[in-house]
């Protein structure tokens, strides 16, 4: 098969994708996050980041890392998103009953290993000792990058994966 051509596994997701597009009224939107919003999240599947705060496409510009934490990556996102797209307010947002959460960086590794069959020390995980202790940290990291601006608000919120509730933490 071609590399341009359609790869086998995916014919379901590109089935519910063009009935998603048989109604779609995204199209011409502007890129910028028109609630100001900006959000730092995990992975995890069971966070909808743009329900759960009530807002829509185009609201908000949504960052996700395992774990929720804030990365090189996602930091980077955050100065695009404050200085190009809108933002004005940063929540950074992990969750209960999170996985990167749940264990030390050698058990997640060892998990990973049995999984692929693979040797993964090389690997950096990054899990996370202490939840709040990583929120405050990514909280202060984003309020005093030079880039993000004392005019932005920055808060920390944990999300709770079976209530569906978010409580304010910094």
């Amino acid at each position: 098969m071609s590399a341009e051509g359609p790869v086998p596994g995916f014919e379901d997701l590109l089935a519910a994708n063009a009935d998603y597009a048989k109604n779609f009224s995204y199209g011409g939107f502007d890129g910028i996050a028109h609630a100001g919003v900006g959000v730092v999240t995990c992975m995890d599947s069971r966070i909808p980041p743009l329900e759960l705060l009530g807002l829509k496409p185009g609201d908000a510009k949504v960052l996700r890392s395992a774990g929720g934490r804030v990365t090189e990556l996602t930091m980077t996102g955050l100065v695009l998103g404050v200085h190009l797209l809108g933002v004005r307010r940063i929540m950074v947002i992990p969750h209960t009953r999170c996985a990167m959460a749940s264990m030390t960086e050698d058990q997640m590794r060892e998990k990973v290993e049995k999984a692929s069959g693979l040797p993964a020390a090389y690997l950096t995980l990054n899990v996370i000792p202490d939840q709040l202790e990583a929120l405050r940290h990514d909280v202060a990291a984003v309020r005093e990058h030079p880039l993000i601006g004392e005019d932005v608000l920055v808060g920390g919120f944990m999300y709770d994966v079976d209530t569906g509730l978010l409580t304010q933490i910094v």
